[in-house]
């Protein structure tokens, strides 16, 4: 089942939520590489080919294939210019009693601050519930991701416990908090 993630949307200081796309590879590779320090705290250490256009084509073939598959959403945020100053993605999406998903997000160095993640999750979550009928969201954090726990917050998310030694961030084992905002209580999308 393909799913359509989405008209664009104008957020704070010029940028736009938008679906990713085919030929986003030269820009989301820039992106990583300007951000690849600011990142490296809350993700899996990537080998240098992550931070190449090839790579990123790659990349974005595989979450477009699943994107039509029905098992992820992907968005960037984007500058008028075409540079992608973030992304967001629902990932591990499940239909039938579950009807949940996982969300992921980040936001480059030079842009922290404008409320670019939490517009950007709140309009993934309206989405989630108004275009792919999904129950819940569930994102996880590293202990120590104050920011992004206030984010979760901010957007509805709540916490609902510690998972230790949950994912493997910056070359080692990490415990996450977990959170989850309920997006509605009708009857699952099957």
């Amino acid at each position: 089942m393909s799913i359509d993630n989405g008209e664009t949307a104008a957020l704070a200081g010029g940028v736009t939520f938008r679906p990713l796309a085919a030929d986003d590879a030269e820009a989301l590779a820039a992106a990583y590489t300007v951000n690849r320090e600011h990142l490296a705290p809350w993700e899996p250490v990537r080998p240098e080919a992550f931070f190449t256009p090839e790579r990123q084509r790659e990349r974005i073939e595989g979450l477009l294939r699943q994107r039509a598959e029905g098992f992820v959403v992907p968005w960037v945020l984007a500058e008028a210019d075409g540079r992608i100053v973030g992304a967001v993605t629902l990932t591990g999406i499940s239909r039938g009693p579950f009807c949940s998903a996982y969300i992921g997000y980040w936001v480059a160095v030079d842009r922290q601050g404008l409320g670019l993640a939490g517009a950007a999750v709140s309009r993934v979550c309206g989405l989630a519930r108004d275009r792919l009928g999904l129950h819940r969201i569930e994102a996880s954090t590293l202990v120590e991701n104050t920011g992004s726990q206030r984010v979760l917050a901010k957007c509805g998310f709540e916490p609902i416990g510690m998972a230790p030694d949950y994912l493997h961030i910056n070359g080692r084992w990490r415990d996450c908090r977990l959170f989850q905002r309920i997006l509605h209580d009708g009857d699952p999308a099957w």
